[in-house]
């Protein structure tokens, strides 16, 4: 019987390996005093009556001393304190101020103040635990006689209301405020109740001299602080397409969702006053990888959990979506989203801040200043053996700062990159690097200086692979990477060119001592010293729409005074904008003969219906040329990158342009293309105008348009733009725009 029913007992089946159990929180007790300090929306309990003695009975009668009828913050759009610190746009009940420039508060008591016998402070406090030691806790007395590290005066007494002046200090703690006015008594301090609309928000100020962040230039104070809209540049950089993005920093609930950020970084409040730890920690927090970041990363095509990173049109519906989640990551983004939204971040706190494209973007797998590009013995590339990829375009963004910490000199722009690529510190996160530090070889300082100098600096390195392994390099190219380094122009739409900032002429003296100064500091060149060769190739650019046949034309050209003849591979390869391979479309394989000194032009045909169906979003096609001389040996190699251009969506808005009263906005679009698009998505806003409005096509049949009608009332006057998105997997980077002015 015990046979059979061992016999009869079913093998049991590997059981799946338990979930791993959640970390659970341990007890400080032991380690610390106290919990770490680090959220600015905890509140600490702030006693009404505060005794400086046992009271048995409770507090006693205080009539006769003095007693707060109101405060009032003067927290109005148009009052003076929003005015003077530039923070009237922001979409905010509660008062908001930038810290070292004075702000007015008006206080009423029950009887004319006496500053002989009156004893009185306006208390800020910040955080669970306050105290004044961390810049928590803060009394400010209006006195001379007796001050703290913030500044108070008597402006005005007017009867029973005093007004009253307040100077923050330019290192105190960004975040929110509680707000209190005590008054001393013989047996205590009786403090007003605790009021939620009298809460302060304290902000970086670039217009005070005394701030880390100060910006000695008011029209750049007015587009890289005040500016809600903004361009953001990629495809190629001979070939610049452009997209305008809604940053929303003064947008309802953006400036709460940027504080959130610093709480879910459990970065402790007393850091909160330091630029540099406060861009480092938001570094890192605006991607996923390691910290339940903002957004999470997607390069692969598939979009299936989320919204693809083409289809954004601003940021504001991201943050909010973070905050009102409390913490989930939304999905998803690439390095323009990043950026983009890492803006939103730096300028609703106040620090000058803008989104800057490099063109031809190393990304290099191990750390020196080389691409490698690994060919066989004939010339031909060798997929499987190059790694190290250049991005056709890389979005980062510079942020405004003294740095302290660093030698006069590396202040200013500093390079900070939320996009996820390499770790610092054991996170995934990229600054601040002074610019003038990448410019001058000067790498040693930090943060994170050596991978935005390969960033720009890599030369692409050509091998030739032998059949016993070794690699001979062939060919150098040490202009391609870093080609352009762009960012919008200052309060106009035009681009400026900031490729000066960040490295001197190529060839020039200046450049090559800073190369040798970046050696010194561990980085590592090609040194081969190579004939030059006498063909040359070119791609020259073109101006290619989705869907449309062209022509690739190779041009070369024959130096020498003898004849040459070329075997020459052509690859076309459909990329991601990451330099990443996806399929091949063309692969040619010509031989080219040349006479003495002449040029001749080579074409290659690219037929619509071989690349659209194997486009990725961006729709960019890499081309590289790549032969050997008969005669000498040497290698010849060119490389283009050919971005498609999308149709665009047509904005058009009809009404009178005034606050508040309603107009109506349409986006037409027309499929022209022999094949449907399916499940579109269509998406549009404006700061100050109209919030996000979203629509939906489950298709659009080839030859059809769409017009899609909106209403909306504009909430505030002054120039801004409606932009709209339309996105599917069919179709990406489809845009749309149209400025207007609003009448108040």
């Amino acid at each position: 019987m015990a046979d059979q029913e061992a016999r009869e007992t079913p093998t049991p089946t590997p059981a799946a390996p338990p979930a791993a159990p959640r970390p659970k929180q341990v007890s400080h007790r032991g380690r610390s005093a106290g919990a770490k300090v680090s959220s600015n929306q905890q509140e600490g309990k702030v006693e009404e009556f505060e005794p400086f003695m046992l009271l048995p009975r409770g507090p006693p009668p205080l009539k006769e001393f003095l007693d707060i009828w109101d405060v009032n913050v003067l927290k109005g759009p148009q009052e003076m304190n929003k005015q003077a610190h530039h923070t009237h746009l922001y979409s905010s009940e509660l008062l908001i101020v930038r810290r070292a420039q004075e702000f007015q508060i008006k206080i009423t008591f029950d009887r004319p103040y006496k500053p002989a016998q009156d004893k009185f402070a306006v208390e800020f406090v910040i955080g669970p635990s306050p105290q004044y030691s961390k810049g928590t806790y803060i009394p400010v007395f209006p006195t001379e006689e007796r001050q703290s590290v913030w500044r108070g005066r008597i402006v005005e007494t007017n009867d029973n209301v005093v007004t009253m002046g307040i100077t923050t200090s330019p290192e105190c703690i960004v975040g929110k405020y509680m707000l209190f006015i005590g008054v001393v008594t013989p047996y205590g301090i009786r403090r007003t109740r605790r009021d939620p609309k009298s809460d302060i928000y304290i902000l970086f100020n670039p217009w005070s001299p005394a701030d880390p962040v100060f910006l000695d230039d008011e029209e750049e104070r007015e587009e890289c602080v005040m500016n809600e809209l903004g361009i953001i540049y990629h495809g190629a950089y001979d070939d610049v397409s452009e997209r305008a993005w809604n940053y929303g920093q003064f947008e309802f609930g953006v400036l709460d969702a940027c504080l959130f950020i610093m709480d879910k970084a459990d970065m402790p409040l007393s850091n909160r006053g330091d630029v540099i730890k406060v861009t480092r920690v938001a570094s890192a927090m605006l991607n996923s990888r390691d910290d339940d970041g903002v957004l999470v990363g997607n390069w692969s095509g598939d979009y299936t959990y989320g919204v693809p990173p083409t289809s954004w049109t601003g940021s504001v519906e991201i943050l909010l979506d973070y905050a009102g989640s409390r913490g989930t990551p939304v999905c998803y983004a690439q390095c323009w989203v990043y950026a983009a939204v890492f803006n939103t971040f730096l300028r609703c706190l106040g620090i000058p801040a803008r989104v800057v494209t490099n063109f031809f973007s190393a990304h290099d797998n191990d750390g020196n200043l080389k691409m490698d590009i690994v060919l066989d013995e004939n010339g031909k590339l060798d997929r499987n053996r190059t790694k190290d990829s250049i991005w056709n375009y890389h979005c980062w963004n510079e942020c405004f700062m003294a740095r302290s910490d660093l030698p006069p000199g590396f202040g200013g722009w500093q390079v900070v990159d939320a996009t996820p690529q390499e770790t610092s510190d054991g996170m995934f996160r990229c600054g601040p690097a002074s610019v003038a530090a990448v410019k001058h070889g000067q790498i040693c300082y930090p943060f994170d200086a050596p991978f935005v100098f390969a960033e720009v600096n890599s030369d692409v390195i050509f091998y030739r692979r032998q059949k016993d392994g070794t690699l001979e390099v062939v060919k150098v190219n040490q202009t391609h990477v870093g080609r352009m380094v762009l960012t919008k122009a200052v309060l106009h739409d035009g681009r400026r060119d900031i490729t000066d900032q960040y490295k001197f002429p190529e060839g020039s003296p200046e450049e090559r001592r800073v190369l040798e100064k970046a050696e010194e500091f561990g980085c590592q060149r090609e040194k081969a010293s190579l004939p030059q060769a006498d063909v040359e190739v070119e791609i020259p650019n073109l101006d290619v729409r989705v869907g449309d046949n062209f022509d690739v034309t190779l041009q070369f050209k024959n130096n020498s005074d003898q004849r040459r003849t070329a075997d020459v591979y052509i690859t076309g390869t459909v990329v991601y904008y990451t330099g990443v391979p996806s399929a091949e479309v063309v692969f040619k394989t010509p031989k080219v003969k040349l006479e003495p000194l002449q040029s001749v032009d080579e074409k290659v045909l690219v037929k619509g219906e071989d690349y659209m169906h194997k486009l990725v979003e961006q729709a960019n096609i890499h081309f590289i040329a790549t032969g050997k001389i008969k005669e000498t040996g040497q290698i010849i190699t060119a490389m283009k990158v050919i971005t498609m251009h999308n149709p665009k969506l047509i904005v058009k808005v009809t009404g009178s342009p005034r606050v508040s009263e309603e107009m109506y906005v349409s986006v037409e679009f027309t499929n022209q293309f022999k094949f449907s698009l399916e499940n579109v998505d269509l998406r549009m806003e404006g700061p100050g105008i109209m919030a996000l409005k979203r629509k939906q096509y489950s298709l659009i049949a080839p030859g059809t348009s769409i017009t899609w009608t909106e209403t909306f009332s504009p909430r505030r006057a002054g120039s801004t733009k409606l932009l709209a998105s339309l996105d599917c997997a069919a179709l990406r980077q489809v845009y749309g725009e149209t400025e207007l002015t609003i009448q108040q």
